[in-house]
């Protein structure tokens, strides 16, 4: 007899666990809140503009060639690992190779989207409006480190030689492993200090660069996940070497064309995905086991298990009676450190005739603080006069996004969750007018804000209110060394037989690999309980130990 799925949320990870529950057989119906798939990834329209309202940047391509590739009956399981032989460096320009040869997206993802690599992977402003195009070639970066700080070309080396060694275990050996009981977390204890990876990794970068600048280059990219690089640990180091190996890539018409392959894959495989179905409850019986979910309509849908790809808090908080919680009752859960949020500004502006913007299709923009500015957003919860930025310019890339002779943008600004006491209505415009100001007169885009032809904005309140994360954090639990590994929301939930949870909050962590990783180590631990053939192994893979995210 055919066993059902219900995954609640049509996030990244929602549908990639949606692919794999299908392929091997269930019968799996996805539930969404929004009026379309996506979750944080949703895409906004307006004005002739398409704007991703959520992540951009991608990298291992084959983590998307595999879901691509599934075929009904099959659990996932590649022949060749989940980390072939061939999608890993042979040479040290071996993704510069990869990026030339235009091998971004495999045979099967080039069915259904297009994925295309950019390079530089960002371009890092710096105050004093120099910059640092990182691009994961050896001799470009070690050209740009001797024009900032010669004295750091050593340090580099060293760096680049145990950020290797920490992907290498942390990455490639732990990444699909699930961290279900206390004993698998004991086990990999040793190497993590052997490899100096749980002492923050702004502090592990601060051993081998004595630049400011450089210490933020090589630390900036986890807040890209909601981590804190002066509280992340230093296994995060590992990113570095992720972009390293496969890149970083774009899906053209943006990660929304991506979303929407993905539930095509899922379609055609048989799978059923309701829009603007919010859940009210997760269904729970006498015996604490999950039968289905009911929707705010009051509809019911019995299923043999449940997967939640929402947020953790509003998982356990608002989907399940406290009475069926003794693992995750409301003060653990709010015991726990949340993401930091965010205010993101979608804008188009018109171009100018000649006009070539000296920008790249990603740009990280450091305020005049660094250590000062992240202890604002994250631990004392206080909104800052000053910021840092992301600014996404997808057409440059792709120029279908916008309307001819114009360009679309978003701003990213990590602010601090709703613990602060800000009210967006209010603070919102003036926020908003000031960030566009400085792209503006500091030149970044000149003339920008008599050129802008729409304009719109998210803050802290839209996590918290149509996305219903607690607190309007934008990562899920913010990934700290004392939330990683099993001390992160498990896959498997201790509270409710066949509960399950995927995405940014469960492990191994936000970021679109990230979440494409814990859609698989969930399917695993679902076939694994539920007896599906020809998936890995009890030993290795159920409670065998679980990799850190990356980006």
């Amino acid at each position: 007899m055919t066993k059902s799925a219900v995954i609640i949320g049509a996030g990244i990870g929602g549908i990639s666990l949606a692919i794999r529950l299908q392929a091997a057989g269930y019968n799996t119906t996805v539930v969404e809140a929004l009026d379309k798939p996506g979750g944080r990834a949703y895409v906004r329209e307006q004005d002739g503009f398409t704007f991703d309202m959520g992540p951009t940047v991608l990298t291992v391509p084959h983590f998307i060639e595999e879901l691509f590739s599934l075929q009904p009956g099959e659990s996932g399981e590649p022949p060749s690992g989940d980390f072939p032989d061939h999608m890993l460096p042979k040479t040290p320009h071996a993704t510069e190779l990869r990026i030339n040869e235009g091998t971004s997206g495999g045979p099967e993802t080039s069915k259904y989207v297009t994925i295309r690599p950019i390079l530089p992977f960002y371009r890092i402003y710096f105050d004093d409006g120099t910059y640092f195009d990182y691009d994961g070639e050896p001799e470009s970066t070690r050209r740009q480190i001797q024009a900032i700080e010669p004295a750091d070309l050593e340090g580099y080396e060293r760096f680049h030689k145990d950020a290797r060694a920490i992907f290498e275990r942390g990455f490639l050996e732990l990444g699909y492993t699930y961290f279900g009981d206390p004993w698998t977390m004991i086990k990999v204890i040793p190497d993590l200090f052997k490899l100096d990876a749980v002492r923050s990794l702004f502090g592990f970068t601060s051993r081998y660069f004595k630049s400011d600048k450089l210490r933020q280059v090589f630390s900036f990219e986890t807040l890209l996940v909601g981590g804190n690089p002066l509280r992340v640990p230093a296994i995060y180091a590992m990113i570095h070497f992720v972009e390293k190996t496969w890149g970083i890539h774009f899906a053209m018409g943006g990660t929304g064309a991506l979303v929407n392959a993905f539930v095509q894959k899922f379609q055609e495989l048989g799978g059923t995905i309701r829009c603007s179905s919010p859940v009210d409850k997760i269904l729970v019986d006498d015996l604490r086991t999950a039968t289905g979910v009911r929707l705010k309509g009051g509809e019911e849908i019995q299923a043999d298990l449940v997967v939640s790809n929402a947020d953790y808090a509003h998982t356990y908080m608002n989907l399940i009676d406290a009475k069926h919680r003794r693992w995750n009752p409301d003060w653990k859960v709010k015991l726990m450190q949340h993401s930091m949020s965010l205010v993101v500004i979608y804008f188009g502006f018109k171009k100018k005739d000649g006009e070539t913007l000296d920008l790249q299709h990603h740009n990280i923009i450091l305020g005049p603080r660094y250590e000062a500015l992240l202890e604002n957003i994250f631990e004392k919860k206080v909104l800052s006069e000053d910021f840092s930025q992301y600014l996404h310019i997808p057409t440059l890339t792709d120029p279908s996004l916008a309307p001819e002779g114009h360009h679309a943008c978003y701003t990213l600004i990590p602010v601090p969750h709703k613990g602060a006491d800000v009210d967006w209505d209010k603070v919102g415009p003036g926020f908003v007018d000031k960030v566009l100001t400085m792209l503006d007169v500091e030149g970044y885009i000149p003339d920008l804000k008599s050129r802008i032809v729409t304009q719109s904005y998210i803050t802290p309140d839209y996590f918290e209110g149509p996305l219903q994360s607690y607190l309007g954090n934008a990562f899920g639990v913010e990934p700290r060394l004392e939330h990683s590994a099993f001390f992160r929301p498990h896959n498997r939930s201790e509270d409710i037989e066949n509960l399950y949870l995927v995405g940014a909050s469960a492990q191994p962590g936000a970021g679109t690999p990230s979440v494409m990783m814990s859609a698989k180590i969930t399917a695993r631990v679902i076939f694994k309980d539920h007896g599906v053939p020809g998936v890995v192994g009890a030993a290795p893979v159920a409670d065998a130990g679980q990799g850190i995210s990356a980006k």
